[in-house]
């Protein structure tokens, strides 16, 4: 078999005429020179009819996140192993003037003990073998997962105010199908190998697939309702929610499947969140009709700019300025008792999400609405031992998996 989708080596060449590709960005915006070979590469896949990237495109691990591919076959690596991931963005019901920011963040440190009443998850019955677990609703997980307060900075289109409220508090969820979308992965690749000529959707392991695949999209949808539930309790207040857009996931089209890989699922006339980082601004934008060329896809936040390895020793190498990665200009707070996980999410790891906007905007893709600064960022109170074990073991399972072919 050939390579995997972004393994180091040579690719080999399958496909005679690669597919379409388009680039939604500008010179303005930096791309990894690898983030545009692993995106060249999907162009050569078997199936594969048109692909796009987008500003905040960087090289992943089994090919570029940060693009949209429309192919006639699924590729389940480019979907990877957090399925469903995306942002939920809701209004809490708590005037500014009431919010004490240090206040907020104790009460917030308790979040994920919060007790809730157990969802009914009697569809996910098919899942039952695959860690599909409701102890597990309602929690961030690990890497550039985040909870965060937010409040309007600027209103950046005279009928924002329709929407957003300079008075009131926001609330922004990044997270996905948790261990459920792992487990799913896992056994995908057990099942059917490394998948580099992808599977035929009408194939039984095709279908299998998207079966699981549905169901782990539909239980990362319900993780974000239950996470914004336990701030509405933590915090003493309601919640309603205004979008949910995933970016980790594929979706039917009449001409085939497309696969969104950090890419936000969007539709015409919607409202979208593009985050920032903790301290960054964020912006919330409504789709323009213009994005059906772009498989109605967009940006779903900033992009790394450097890997979690190159981070350190690039900042947070003393306690002071570890210290300075858990406030903002605004004030804001970061909870994150991770110090190695406080260096890799720091501002600087990501680009500019205002550059990544006037990207978007400049293609007829987006209006932007508002600004967003960060008042309270929740990441992680605890170190979990048990989950970073998992994630080596899985590294190293995969990367046999692509040495070996």
């Amino acid at each position: 078999m050939g390579n995997s989708i972004g393994a180091s080596g040579p690719v080999t060449m399958r496909c005679s005429r690669p597919a379409a590709i388009a680039h939604y960005f500008t010179a303005k915006s930096w791309i990894e020179g690898l983030a545009l070979e692993q995106l060249a590469e999907l162009t050569r896949l078997p199936g594969m009819l048109s692909v796009a990237g987008f500003p905040d495109l960087h090289p992943g691990k089994y090919g570029p996140v940060g693009m949209a591919a429309l192919s006639s076959r699924l590729y389940p690596q480019l979907i990877g192993n957090d399925i469903g991931c995306g942002m939920a963005f809701f209004e809490l019901d708590m005037p500014q003037r009431k919010f004490r920011i240090d206040k907020a963040a104790t009460a917030l440190r308790e979040l994920e003990n919060i007790g809730f009443d157990a969802p009914d998850i009697a569809k996910f019955a098919p899942l039952a073998d695959l860690e599909a677990d409701v102890e597990s609703l309602g929690t961030i997980g690990g890497g550039n997962h985040f909870c965060e307060i937010q409040s309007v900075e600027e209103l950046l289109q005279p009928d924002a105010a329709e929407l957003l409220d300079r008075q009131k508090l926001y609330l922004l969820v990044h997270t996905g199908s948790r261990n459920l979308g792992a487990s799913v992965f896992d056994r995908t690749i057990d099942e059917n190998g490394a998948m580099t000529d992808g599977l035929d959707p009408a194939s039984e392991a095709g279908m299998t697939w998207l079966t699981r695949h549905d169901l782990c999209v539909e239980w990362a949808v319900l993780n974000r309702q239950m996470i914004a539930q336990r701030v509405a309790e933590v915090l003493r207040t309601d919640v309603r929610l205004i979008a949910d857009v995933p970016h980790n996931l594929v979706r039917r089209h009449t001409d085939g499947y497309v696969h969104y890989k950090g890419a936000a699922a969007v539709q015409s006339g919607g409202v979208a969140p593009i985050a920032g980082s903790r301290a960054s601004l964020s912006y919330i934008v409504q789709v323009l009709s213009a994005a059906a060329k772009s498989h109605w896809a967009i940006s779903h936040g900033a992009g790394r700019k450097y890997d979690r390895r190159n981070m350190h020793g690039r900042i947070g190498v003393t306690r002071s300025e570890r210290e300075a990665l858990l406030r903002n200009q605004w004030g804001g707070i970061a909870i994150c008792d991770d110090r190695k996980l406080a260096v890799e999410e720091a501002a600087s790891a990501y680009k500019n999400a205002g550059q990544v906007l006037e990207d978007l905007a400049g293609h007829g893709l987006v209006r932007p609405l508002a600004s967003m600064k960060p008042l309270i960022t929740y990441k992680k109170t605890s170190v979990d031992h048990d989950e970073l074990k998992r994630d080596r073991v899985r590294d190293r399972r995969m990367s046999g998996r692509r040495k070996n072919g």
